[in-house]
């Protein structure tokens, strides 16, 4: 009876004891990657994998800038007047922001406003338009980020436009835009549509529309400016007052006819026009040379890939291992096309000139970038976001522009109707 009583007593003294220290203790998050585990083992794992799949680094050949004397400032250049460089971010998107950057400083040039239009209004509905072809052709059109400079002109006449002021396309606070993860869905969807065989344009649209309302905003159907409101048709017409039709491509590719109007075939253009005027060499050479002159600046798109288009120095030229100046022509130019050592990948906008810098009597070009290569350099730097573009890069290198009308009408007369 002793022993049982002292175990008796004992037990109550333990529930004594665990009623004093409660074990209701508080619910505490711990942020997961703490631990052995974590810290120990995992960390060796991911350092031995690390180590086994390190590849060798990327390497290039490149033409030796360093100790050239080269015009890569901007206040060398005689200039038309044209808004501050701007990022196009992480977004293939460049054929927007050259193409709008144009049409900025042609509102200058025609109506002295300075205007800041929404690059962003213009990649919706071309998107919505993609999609819509997408459908049409049972999904044998391409839907990619890239485009051309006169899918921007063509928005513009079907949708009208928007200032940035209106329509950003930047949420949540972001500074700079990034399409990757809204492009990954509207793609994986357009996959399933033609998985599914479900040709529906206007469920497609709508559903296309809806995934970019989500990543960039829904675009506005009228807005504010000066106390005046404006749909996105009459802001293009009355407040810019410009006519998108005035807005010709330029081209100037061998294996398609002179002085006619051709398809530029590429895959950026992804609907196929065939508005452009193609050119002999000379002639294109020859419009950028006087255009640039007289006030007319254009966007341009070509090929950013070369030996002699360096993003340390923001100089594009052609070295002569790769080909000398004197045998640069239309041969030279259509066989890099052919070959596609020359591609469609890059819109820039020409801004000046810098005449005879070489003692060459050739050009140097300014032009005005809304990539990250341009921008390597002090972001306080006048020259951050600006290439230099060699008379002989562009000539091999650059396959057309978007100019307005005027500056080539005594060329469009020439063509065959």
């Amino acid at each position: 009876m002793k022993q049982i009583l002292i175990t008796g007593i004992a037990v109550a003294a333990l529930a004594t004891s665990g009623m004093a220290q409660s074990h209701k203790g508080k619910i505490e998050v711990h942020e997961k990657g703490k631990g052995y585990y974590y810290e120990t083992i995992l960390k060796d794992v991911n350092a031995v994998n690390h180590e086994l799949d390190k590849k060798e680094p990327y390497k290039r050949f490149v033409m030796d800038q360093s100790k050239m004397k080269l015009p890569n400032k901007v206040d060398l250049y005689k200039t038309i007047w044209a808004n501050q460089v701007e990022s196009q971010g992480n977004g293939g998107t460049c054929w927007c922001f050259s193409t709008m950057s144009f049409i900025e400083s042609e509102v200058y040039r025609m109506h002295k406003k300075e205007v800041e239009i929404s690059e962003i209004f213009s990649v919706y509905w071309e998107y919505v338009e993609k999609a819509r072809r997408f459908v049409r052709e049972r999904g044998n059109s391409m839907f990619g980020q890239g485009s051309e400079g006169n899918a921007l002109t063509r928005m513009m006449k079907m949708y009208g436009a928007a200032p940035k002021s209106a329509y950003s396309g930047l949420l949540h606070g972001r500074k700079f835009h990034t399409h990757d993860a809204m492009f990954k869905e509207m793609t994986a969807y357009l996959k399933s549509v033609k998985a599914d065989n479900a040709w529906n344009e206007e469920a497609v649209t709508s559903t296309i529309k809806a995934i970019m309302n989500h990543y960039i905003g829904t675009p506005p159907t009228s807005f504010m400016i000066d106390g005046k409101e404006y749909t996105p048709k009459s802001y293009v017409k009355d407040y810019l007052q410009i006519n998108p039709d005035d807005f010709v491509e330029i081209l100037s590719y061998k294996q398609e006819p002179y002085w006619q109007q051709v398809e530029y075939k590429v895959p950026d253009n992804w609907w196929h026009n065939a508005d452009y005027y193609n050119v002999p060499l000379d002639v294109y050479m020859d419009i950028i040379k006087k255009a640039i002159r007289k006030g007319y600046g254009m966007s341009i798109g070509g090929d950013v890939s070369e030996a002699g288009f360096l993003r340390d120095t923001q100089c594009a030229m052609i070295p002569d291992f790769d080909i000398p100046s004197e045998y640069i022509n239309e041969d030279a130019r259509q066989f890099r096309f052919s070959n596609e050592t020359t591609t469609d990948d890059h819109g820039m906008h020409l801004v000046g000139y810098l005449e005879n810098f070489d003692k060459d009597g050739k050009d140097w070009y300014l032009i005005k970038d809304s990539s990250s290569g341009s921008r390597n350099n002090d972001p306080n730097s006048p020259e951050f976001g600006y290439y230099f573009f060699h008379e002989d890069y562009v000539k091999l290198k650059m396959m057309g522009f978007t100019i307005h009308k005027d500056a080539v009408k005594d060329i469009l007369k020439k063509f065959k109707k």
